[in-house]
């Protein structure tokens, strides 16, 4: 399990499953990283390298594909055009791997695949490639706007189109350029286990190089008296150099939760109050949700619902390893009114089902498994658990709407058709996050106040 063409193999493992069988990559990249957590660190960072790059770019090598070969991508058989994929990318992306081991080895797995007599074809096309791929020539810009955009930055015409129509070519740009860019991987101290210099200083001594964010602050409760917080600081970081998390004792004693910063905004700007009272309906895996219960510092309840005893299953993980004590989970579909929590919140979260296309740079094949339809059909889903859960919300209590999409028509126009139908609610803040803004995800939230 220590040579390259194993880990090319289960590369195009998961490759086959994400493309072929419609399972998450971060899903099944995870999994074959766990149970291969033998693989040296350099091969871990090669697999993921090449699941990650290929699933990113797979408009573009689809294209520079179909350049050379005679058998268009979707005409032929899923395991080839998969190790095409994986080669092709290598020659293009990876200046590391020698054009010529990037062919040999995609042979070699042609042949392991039980396809020896098209290895001469993927043999044939990679080398084609690898000799001409300075040249190709990829849509006009001026001329094709969305097949130019969709081909270089590998992001279906339909999202490039809607993006084109709501944002311009300047911003849609600057989304897709975002979208290219690695992700980091952001952390939120736990503050009722350790402080986060604490938090720091042990990170660093497991050996992970860590940078602290400084777009949040931790203020904890508001005095009592309404004069304020206590002295806030900084308690989220940017965390890289580890291996993976499950090695590192700080993980698993649960000294900080991993989440994106963007996401973070939403216990931010409910900014719950000692003693409150908070529901999230649609809480998996609970990172808002424990969130807001360490801002309690103890006080108050948060109630965790979600729609299936597995998702709930999720929820109780986190809170067992995070030892929150002021936090409970409820199986309940947020579609259905619950009688028995009519005007009991005092904060409301709902972090609703939603597109996800502003999580691209962690989620990079959301953008080959939604589609315009889907989208749709989220933004009425959206309006049903809106018009249901709002009357859990006490008078003078916080509603916070939020998603992780850069859509208008799940986040703004989602907005304006609730405050249309709810007069008994006023909004008092809204923000699109845009993906490159700051180091988080694209993301939106609307803050709203039920005033009678």
């Amino acid at each position: 399990m220590t040579d390259t063409v194993n880990t090319r193999r289960l590369a195009l493992d998961v490759l086959v499953e994400v493309t072929e069988h419609g399972a998450y990559s971060n899903q099944v990249l995870r999994a074959v990283l766990e149970k291969y957590q033998y693989m040296e660190k350099y091969e871990r960072a090669f697999l993921t390298r090449l699941v990650e790059g290929t699933i990113q770019h797979m408009i573009e090598l689809d294209y520079v594909i179909d350049q050379f070969s005679k058998v268009k991508v979707k005409k032929m058989k899923p395991v080839i055009r998969n190790i095409l994929r994986l080669g092709v990318y290598q020659i293009c992306y990876m200046d590391s791997v020698p054009d010529s081991a990037a062919c040999n080895e995609a042979v070699k797995l042609a042949r392991k695949s039980g396809f020896s007599t098209l290895s001469g074809f993927v043999n044939g096309v990679l080398r084609n490639i690898a000799r001409n791929h300075g040249s190709i020539q990829y849509p006009d810009e001026e001329k094709e706007p969305v097949c130019a955009l969709s081909v270089h930055y590998s992001m279906p015409e339909w999202i490039v189109e809607e993006w084109l129509s709501a944002y311009g070519s300047e911003q849609t740009k600057a989304i897709l350029d975002a979208f290219s860019r690695e992700a980091p991987l952001t952390i939120r101290t736990n503050v009722t286990k350790i402080t986060p210099e604490a938090l720091k200083e042990q990170l660093e001594a497991e050996g992970v190089t860590v940078q602290t964010l400084e777009d949040l602050q931790y203020k904890g409760l508001p005095h009592a008296d309404g004069s304020g917080y206590a002295k806030a600081y900084n308690y989220t970081f940017a965390i890289s150099g580890f291996d993976h998390l499950m090695a590192l004792p700080s993980f698993r004693e649960g000294l900080f939760y991993v989440q994106d910063i963007s996401s973070m905004m939403v216990a931010e700007t409910a900014a719950p109050g000692e003693d409150a009272h908070v529901i999230d309906v649609c809480a998996a895996p609970g990172g808002k949700s424990i969130h807001l219960a360490e801002m309690l510092n103890g006080t108050g309840s948060v109630e965790a619902r979600d729609l299936t005893e597995y998702k709930t299953g999720l929820i109780e993980e986190n809170i067992s390893r995070y030892q929150v004590k002021n936090m409970t989970t409820k199986v309940w579909d947020a579609t259905v009114s619950d009688e028995s929590a009519r005007e009991t919140a005092d904060v409301l979260i709902a972090d609703l089902p939603c597109s996800g296309l502003g999580v691209l740079r962690k989620k990079t094949d959301i953008r080959y498994k939604m589609s315009r339809r889907q989208q749709e059909e989220l933004e009425e889903l959206q309006r049903r658990i809106l018009d249901t859960v709002c009357s859990y919300v006490r008078k003078d209590g916080i509603m916070v709407y939020s998603t992780c999409t850069i859509n208008p028509g799940e986040n703004q126009e989602n907005v304006a058709w609730f405050l249309g139908k709810h007069p008994e609610f006023e909004l008092l803040d809204m923000e699109q996050i845009y993906p490159g803004a700051q180091v988080g995800d694209g993301f939106f939230y609307a803050k709203l106040k039920r005033i009678s």
